[in-house]
Protein backbone atom coordinates (compact mmCIF):
# COMPACT_ATOMS: atom_id res chain seq x y z
CA UNK A 1 0.00 0.00 0.00
CA UNK A 2 2.40 2.28 0.93
CA UNK A 3 4.41 1.76 -2.57
CA UNK A 4 1.12 2.31 -3.94
CA UNK A 5 0.43 5.74 -2.44
CA UNK A 6 3.85 6.64 -3.15
CA UNK A 7 3.55 5.74 -6.75
CA UNK A 8 0.38 7.61 -6.99
CA UNK A 9 1.75 10.98 -5.10
CA UNK A 10 4.83 10.88 -7.96
CA UNK A 11 2.12 10.47 -10.44
CA UNK A 12 -0.17 13.16 -9.21
CA UNK A 13 2.91 15.49 -8.57
CA UNK A 14 4.25 14.91 -11.97
CA UNK A 15 0.58 16.38 -13.38
CA UNK A 16 0.83 19.01 -11.32
CA UNK A 17 3.92 19.94 -12.32
CA UNK A 18 3.40 19.47 -16.24
CA UNK A 19 0.43 22.11 -15.59
CA UNK A 20 2.42 24.60 -14.20
CA UNK A 21 5.51 24.31 -16.73
CA UNK A 22 2.78 24.58 -19.17
CA UNK A 23 1.37 28.05 -17.47
CA UNK A 24 4.58 29.12 -16.75
CA UNK A 25 5.52 28.55 -20.94
CA UNK A 26 2.54 30.66 -21.32
CA UNK A 27 3.16 33.00 -19.23
CA UNK A 28 6.53 33.56 -21.05
CA UNK A 29 5.20 33.69 -24.53
CA UNK A 30 1.92 36.08 -23.28
CA UNK A 31 3.06 37.90 -20.57
CA UNK A 32 0.55 40.03 -21.36
CA UNK A 33 -2.20 38.72 -22.94
CA UNK A 34 -4.48 38.16 -19.16
CA UNK A 35 -3.97 41.82 -18.28
CA UNK A 36 -4.80 43.29 -21.88
CA UNK A 37 -8.13 40.91 -21.71
CA UNK A 38 -8.85 42.66 -18.28
CA UNK A 39 -8.54 45.97 -19.10
CA UNK A 40 -11.07 48.18 -21.15
CA UNK A 41 -10.07 49.52 -24.30
CA UNK A 42 -9.92 53.24 -25.27
CA UNK A 43 -10.12 54.29 -28.58
CA UNK A 44 -8.78 57.95 -29.40
CA UNK A 45 -8.47 59.52 -33.02
CA UNK A 46 -6.07 61.78 -32.78
CA UNK A 47 -3.97 64.56 -35.76
CA UNK A 48 -1.16 62.93 -36.94
CA UNK A 49 1.34 65.16 -35.50
CA UNK A 50 0.83 63.43 -31.87
CA UNK A 51 2.03 60.29 -33.34
CA UNK A 52 5.60 59.64 -31.32
CA UNK A 53 4.12 61.46 -28.26
CA UNK A 54 0.75 59.29 -28.38
CA UNK A 55 1.70 56.06 -28.65
CA UNK A 56 4.65 55.94 -26.75
CA UNK A 57 4.66 56.93 -23.07
CA UNK A 58 0.89 58.86 -23.13
CA UNK A 59 0.07 54.84 -23.89
CA UNK A 60 1.98 53.56 -21.40
CA UNK A 61 0.87 56.06 -18.92
CA UNK A 62 -2.86 55.44 -19.98
CA UNK A 63 -1.96 51.82 -18.95
CA UNK A 64 -0.32 52.32 -15.59
CA UNK A 65 -2.54 55.54 -14.98
CA UNK A 66 -5.99 55.09 -16.29
CA UNK A 67 -6.14 51.06 -16.02
CA UNK A 68 -7.16 51.38 -19.82
CA UNK A 69 -5.56 49.78 -22.85
CA UNK A 70 -5.62 52.86 -25.50
CA UNK A 71 -5.98 52.70 -28.97
CA UNK A 72 -4.84 55.18 -31.30
CA UNK A 73 -5.81 56.11 -35.09
CA UNK A 74 -3.44 58.71 -36.40
CA UNK A 75 -5.26 60.88 -39.39
CA UNK A 76 -5.05 64.81 -40.61
CA UNK A 77 -7.88 66.57 -37.96
CA UNK A 78 -9.94 67.60 -41.06
CA UNK A 79 -10.06 64.43 -42.32
CA UNK A 80 -10.96 62.44 -38.94
CA UNK A 81 -13.54 65.02 -37.87
CA UNK A 82 -15.30 64.36 -41.15
CA UNK A 83 -15.24 60.54 -40.48
CA UNK A 84 -16.88 61.03 -36.68
CA UNK A 85 -19.09 64.03 -37.90
CA UNK A 86 -20.42 61.27 -40.55
CA UNK A 87 -20.70 57.94 -38.29
CA UNK A 88 -17.76 56.23 -40.81
CA UNK A 89 -15.60 55.68 -37.47
CA UNK A 90 -16.80 55.79 -33.74
CA UNK A 91 -13.43 56.72 -31.21
CA UNK A 92 -13.96 57.47 -27.38
CA UNK A 93 -11.60 60.26 -28.04
CA UNK A 94 -11.46 63.19 -30.68
CA UNK A 95 -7.94 65.70 -30.39
CA UNK A 96 -7.51 67.93 -32.45
CA UNK A 97 -4.93 70.53 -33.27
CA UNK A 98 -6.80 73.74 -34.11
CA UNK A 99 -10.51 74.66 -32.95
CA UNK A 100 -12.22 74.23 -37.24
CA UNK A 101 -11.70 70.48 -36.98
CA UNK A 102 -13.36 70.44 -33.27
CA UNK A 103 -16.02 72.60 -34.37
CA UNK A 104 -17.50 69.99 -37.07
CA UNK A 105 -17.57 67.34 -34.25
CA UNK A 106 -19.02 69.84 -32.02
CA UNK A 107 -21.87 71.15 -34.66
CA UNK A 108 -22.53 67.27 -35.80
CA UNK A 109 -23.59 67.15 -32.30
CA UNK A 110 -21.11 64.13 -32.06
CA UNK A 111 -19.35 66.14 -28.31
CA UNK A 112 -20.87 68.67 -26.19
CA UNK A 113 -17.61 70.39 -25.56
CA UNK A 114 -13.91 70.43 -26.27
CA UNK A 115 -10.90 71.14 -23.91
CA UNK A 116 -7.57 72.61 -24.90
CA UNK A 117 -4.88 70.60 -24.19
CA UNK A 118 -1.77 71.66 -25.18
CA UNK A 119 -0.14 74.71 -28.27
CA UNK A 120 2.32 74.51 -30.47
CA UNK A 121 4.01 77.01 -33.31
CA UNK A 122 5.20 76.35 -37.07
CA UNK A 123 8.46 75.64 -38.02
CA UNK A 124 10.49 74.39 -40.82
CA UNK A 125 12.35 71.11 -40.42
CA UNK A 126 15.47 69.91 -42.62
CA UNK A 127 17.13 66.83 -43.28
CA UNK A 128 21.07 66.30 -42.13
CA UNK A 129 21.26 64.31 -45.32
CA UNK A 130 19.93 67.08 -47.99
CA UNK A 131 22.64 68.59 -50.32
CA UNK A 132 21.18 72.25 -48.67
CA UNK A 133 22.09 71.00 -45.07
CA UNK A 134 24.83 73.92 -44.78
CA UNK A 135 22.47 76.45 -45.71
CA UNK A 136 19.87 75.36 -43.46
CA UNK A 137 22.59 75.46 -40.20
CA UNK A 138 23.04 79.10 -41.55
CA UNK A 139 19.47 79.53 -41.86
CA UNK A 140 18.59 78.56 -38.57
CA UNK A 141 21.41 80.45 -36.87
CA UNK A 142 19.90 83.41 -38.36
CA UNK A 143 22.94 84.56 -40.96
CA UNK A 144 20.87 83.01 -43.97
CA UNK A 145 17.52 84.29 -44.85
CA UNK A 146 15.27 81.09 -44.41
CA UNK A 147 13.00 81.48 -47.46
CA UNK A 148 15.84 82.42 -49.58
CA UNK A 149 16.65 78.68 -48.82
CA UNK A 150 13.75 77.04 -49.90
CA UNK A 151 13.26 79.08 -53.03
CA UNK A 152 16.81 77.42 -54.81
CA UNK A 153 15.73 75.16 -57.97
CA UNK A 154 16.07 71.30 -56.69
CA UNK A 155 15.13 72.00 -53.35
CA UNK A 156 12.45 69.12 -52.44
CA UNK A 157 10.11 70.33 -49.83
CA UNK A 158 6.75 68.32 -48.41
CA UNK A 159 3.82 69.32 -46.82
CA UNK A 160 0.49 67.80 -46.09
CA UNK A 161 -2.86 67.88 -48.24
CA UNK A 162 -4.61 71.11 -47.03
CA UNK A 163 -7.72 69.39 -47.69
CA UNK A 164 -7.77 66.93 -44.73
CA UNK A 165 -4.90 68.66 -42.71
CA UNK A 166 -4.71 72.13 -40.72
CA UNK A 167 -1.03 71.56 -41.00
CA UNK A 168 -1.30 71.26 -44.68
CA UNK A 169 -2.78 74.87 -44.77
CA UNK A 170 -0.87 76.19 -42.01
CA UNK A 171 2.17 76.46 -43.57
CA UNK A 172 0.32 78.17 -46.49
CA UNK A 173 -0.41 80.63 -44.33
CA UNK A 174 3.05 81.20 -42.91
CA UNK A 175 3.87 81.53 -46.39
CA UNK A 176 1.56 83.84 -46.76
CA UNK A 177 2.87 86.27 -43.89
CA UNK A 178 6.29 85.43 -44.80
CA UNK A 179 5.81 87.23 -48.04
CA UNK A 180 3.91 90.08 -46.47
CA UNK A 181 6.86 90.30 -43.58
CA UNK A 182 9.53 90.43 -46.28
CA UNK A 183 8.19 92.50 -49.05
CA UNK A 184 8.11 89.55 -51.15
CA UNK A 185 4.93 88.93 -53.71
CA UNK A 186 5.86 85.88 -55.28
CA UNK A 187 7.42 83.68 -52.10
CA UNK A 188 4.55 81.55 -51.93
CA UNK A 189 4.56 80.84 -55.36
CA UNK A 190 8.53 80.06 -55.20
CA UNK A 191 8.24 78.16 -51.94
CA UNK A 192 5.29 76.44 -52.54
CA UNK A 193 4.72 76.40 -55.81
CA UNK A 194 0.32 75.41 -56.31
CA UNK A 195 -1.60 75.51 -53.71
CA UNK A 196 -2.33 71.98 -54.73
CA UNK A 197 0.94 70.37 -55.33
CA UNK A 198 0.90 67.14 -56.09
CA UNK A 199 5.11 67.03 -55.80
CA UNK A 200 4.81 68.01 -52.39
CA UNK A 201 2.13 66.93 -51.32
CA UNK A 202 2.17 63.62 -48.70
CA UNK A 203 0.19 61.91 -45.64
CA UNK A 204 1.24 63.65 -42.50
CA UNK A 205 2.72 60.06 -41.08
CA UNK A 206 5.17 60.15 -43.56
CA UNK A 207 6.38 63.38 -44.25
CA UNK A 208 8.90 63.62 -41.28
CA UNK A 209 10.03 59.59 -42.14
CA UNK A 210 10.88 60.89 -45.66
CA UNK A 211 13.05 63.48 -44.32
CA UNK A 212 14.99 61.77 -42.39
CA UNK A 213 15.54 59.09 -45.31
CA UNK A 214 16.91 62.31 -47.10
CA UNK A 215 14.01 61.95 -50.24
CA UNK A 216 12.82 65.44 -49.16
CA UNK A 217 15.25 67.92 -48.16
CA UNK A 218 12.95 69.91 -45.96
CA UNK A 219 9.38 70.19 -45.01
CA UNK A 220 6.54 71.53 -42.65
CA UNK A 221 6.69 70.47 -39.24
CA UNK A 222 5.07 72.08 -35.88
CA UNK A 223 7.64 72.43 -33.03
CA UNK A 224 6.46 69.05 -31.21
CA UNK A 225 7.52 66.74 -34.27
CA UNK A 226 10.97 67.09 -35.37
CA UNK A 227 12.32 65.84 -32.11
CA UNK A 228 11.48 62.20 -32.02
CA UNK A 229 12.93 61.93 -35.65
CA UNK A 230 16.50 63.35 -34.51
CA UNK A 231 15.79 65.97 -37.10
CA UNK A 232 16.58 69.32 -36.70
CA UNK A 233 14.67 72.66 -37.34
CA UNK A 234 14.39 76.53 -38.17
CA UNK A 235 12.32 78.63 -35.40
CA UNK A 236 10.05 81.13 -37.47
CA UNK A 237 9.72 84.70 -36.33
CA UNK A 238 6.83 85.04 -33.79
CA UNK A 239 4.57 87.28 -36.27
CA UNK A 240 4.88 83.89 -38.99
CA UNK A 241 5.04 80.64 -36.28
CA UNK A 242 1.14 81.14 -36.04
CA UNK A 243 1.56 81.02 -32.56
CA UNK A 244 -0.61 84.05 -31.19
CA UNK A 245 -4.27 83.31 -29.29
CA UNK A 246 -4.98 85.80 -31.65
CA UNK A 247 -3.52 85.33 -35.24
CA UNK A 248 -6.45 85.82 -37.46
CA UNK A 249 -7.82 89.18 -35.27
CA UNK A 250 -4.06 90.40 -35.98
CA UNK A 251 -4.13 90.05 -39.95
CA UNK A 252 -8.23 89.80 -40.58
CA UNK A 253 -7.13 89.76 -44.40
CA UNK A 254 -5.09 86.64 -44.38
CA UNK A 255 -7.67 83.93 -45.66
CA UNK A 256 -7.04 80.92 -47.59
CA UNK A 257 -10.16 79.22 -50.34
CA UNK A 258 -9.72 75.64 -51.46
CA UNK A 259 -12.35 74.00 -53.09
CA UNK A 260 -14.81 76.57 -52.92
CA UNK A 261 -14.22 76.45 -49.11
CA UNK A 262 -12.80 79.50 -47.10
CA UNK A 263 -10.21 79.02 -44.16
CA UNK A 264 -8.77 81.37 -42.08
CA UNK A 265 -5.62 80.79 -39.85
CA UNK A 266 -6.45 79.31 -36.37
CA UNK A 267 -4.36 79.25 -33.04
CA UNK A 268 -2.12 76.01 -33.28
CA UNK A 269 -4.06 74.75 -30.05
CA UNK A 270 -4.86 70.85 -29.24
CA UNK A 271 -8.42 70.10 -28.00
CA UNK A 272 -9.63 66.97 -26.79
CA UNK A 273 -13.32 65.74 -26.99
CA UNK A 274 -15.46 62.59 -25.26
CA UNK A 275 -17.60 61.31 -27.71
CA UNK A 276 -21.03 61.09 -27.23
CA UNK A 277 -21.36 57.97 -29.24
CA UNK A 278 -18.57 56.27 -26.99
CA UNK A 279 -18.55 52.52 -26.48
CA UNK A 280 -16.68 53.52 -23.06
CA UNK A 281 -18.07 57.15 -21.76
CA UNK A 282 -16.85 57.22 -18.58
CA UNK A 283 -13.24 56.46 -19.90
CA UNK A 284 -13.22 59.13 -22.02
CA UNK A 285 -14.50 61.60 -19.80
CA UNK A 286 -12.25 60.39 -17.39
CA UNK A 287 -8.94 60.31 -19.86
CA UNK A 288 -9.93 64.01 -21.03
CA UNK A 289 -9.65 65.47 -17.73
CA UNK A 290 -6.25 63.58 -17.08
CA UNK A 291 -5.06 64.87 -20.04
CA UNK A 292 -5.63 68.34 -18.69
CA UNK A 293 -3.88 67.36 -15.78
CA UNK A 294 0.37 67.75 -13.99
CA UNK A 295 1.39 64.45 -15.22
CA UNK A 296 0.08 64.32 -18.88
CA UNK A 297 1.23 67.94 -19.27
CA UNK A 298 4.70 66.74 -17.97
CA UNK A 299 4.66 64.40 -20.78
CA UNK A 300 3.67 67.04 -23.31
CA UNK A 301 6.24 69.02 -21.90
CA UNK A 302 9.16 66.40 -22.45
CA UNK A 303 7.87 66.33 -26.14
CA UNK A 304 8.17 70.39 -26.96
CA UNK A 305 4.62 71.18 -26.31
CA UNK A 306 3.21 74.14 -24.74
CA UNK A 307 0.57 74.37 -22.33
CA UNK A 308 -2.71 76.25 -23.87
CA UNK A 309 -2.46 79.13 -21.50
CA UNK A 310 -5.86 81.03 -21.38
CA UNK A 311 -7.47 79.02 -24.29
CA UNK A 312 -11.27 78.52 -23.87
CA UNK A 313 -13.24 75.26 -23.71
CA UNK A 314 -14.97 75.18 -27.21
CA UNK A 315 -18.68 74.71 -27.84
CA UNK A 316 -21.37 75.44 -30.52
Amino acid sequence: MAYLSQKYSRRKFAAIGGRFVLATIGAALFPSHSLAATLPILDVAYAGSMGSMMEGPLKTSVRSELHMDMRGRAQGSNALARLIAGGSIRPDVFISVTRGPMMTVLRSGKARFAEPIAHTEMVIAYSPKSRFVSQFESASKGRTEWWKVLEQPGLRFGRTDPNADPQGRNIIFTMMLAAKMYHQPDLVEKTLGPIINAEQIFSEPTVLARLQSGELDASSAYRIQPAPFHLPYISLPGQLNLSSERVHEEDPSLSLTIGGKKYDPEPLIYYAAALSDSMNPKGAAEFVQWLKGSQAQSIFGRYNYDSPDSASTLRT
